[in-house]
């Protein structure tokens, strides 16, 4: 993965915090502390998202639609 450096400005309180996880040997550096922090919520979001979208499904016609065809083509699966 290629990186490039970026300016920010953080809260000083967040920055004590994440100086004492580097210092604790939690994370190698400021950089990676904030980089992982970014990484889980980019990644939180994205299933929140997810979940949100999906509440949007209707869910008998969902059922409906993974059942099409299966009670007339049912002979024709292979027997397990």
């Amino acid at each position: 993965m290629s990186t490039v450096k970026v300016a920010i400005s953080i809260d000083r309180s967040l920055l004590v915090q994440i100086d004492q996880m580097v210092k604790e040997k939690t994370f190698p550096s400021r950089s990676k502390a904030i980089q992982h922090a970014i990484h889980e919520k980019i990644n939180r979001m994205n299933r929140s998202r997810l979940a949100h979208e999906c509440s949007k499904l209707d869910i008998k016609l969902e059922q409906a639609l993974a059942e099409e065809g299966v009670s007339t083509e049912l002979h024709e699966w292979p027997e397990y």
